[in-house]
């Protein structure tokens, strides 16, 4: 599912804007942008745009990320790309502390965008109030319609 993409090299202008998002997501983390450095970037998974969808690529970074209280961090992040007509729109991005915490959000990102179930309880519920709703609704009417 995933390509290999260490051989490929991509435009200066996709790293650029890799990294400044990779610095975005450090930001979010909390951390500070000046005292943090990005030390390692790849993109792990580069899925090309057909004509029937659209192409994604993720990216992975490696750094140092430096708290309010001068600490020093290990810092692996994500970021996730959607290719839209050749252009690269950002979809997610994150900072974890740990590698493994990183490749729980690439297992999501594999299986996809989670898919609609009805077998939760809480759908039982929006049914039986929707259904009562509507018995009130048509008794309310058929009352007015029999007293008119």
């Amino acid at each position: 599912m995933s390509a290999d993409t260490r051989t490929r090299r991509f435009p200066e202008k996709t790293i650029r804007q890799v990294r400044l998002d990779c610095t975005r997501g450090l930001i979010r983390a909390l951390f500070c942008p000046d005292r943090s450095e990005v030390l390692q970037l790849r993109c792990i998974d580069d899925r090309v745009e057909s004509d029937d969808s659209f192409g994604s690529q993720l990216w992975y970074f490696e750094g140092v990320g430096v708290d309010g209280h001068d600490r020093r961090h290990s810092v692996y992040g994500v970021v996730e790309y959607s290719l839209q007509f050749g252009l690269h729109e950002l979809v997610e991005d994150g900072v974890f502390q740990s590698e493994h915490q990183r490749e729980r959000f690439r297992h999501q990102y594999e299986r996809g965008s989670l898919q609609p179930t009805w077998n939760h309880p809480g759908h039982g519920w929006l049914l039986a109030g929707l259904g009562l709703v509507a018995s009130v609704l048509i008794a309310s009417l058929i009352t007015r319609m029999l007293t008119a």
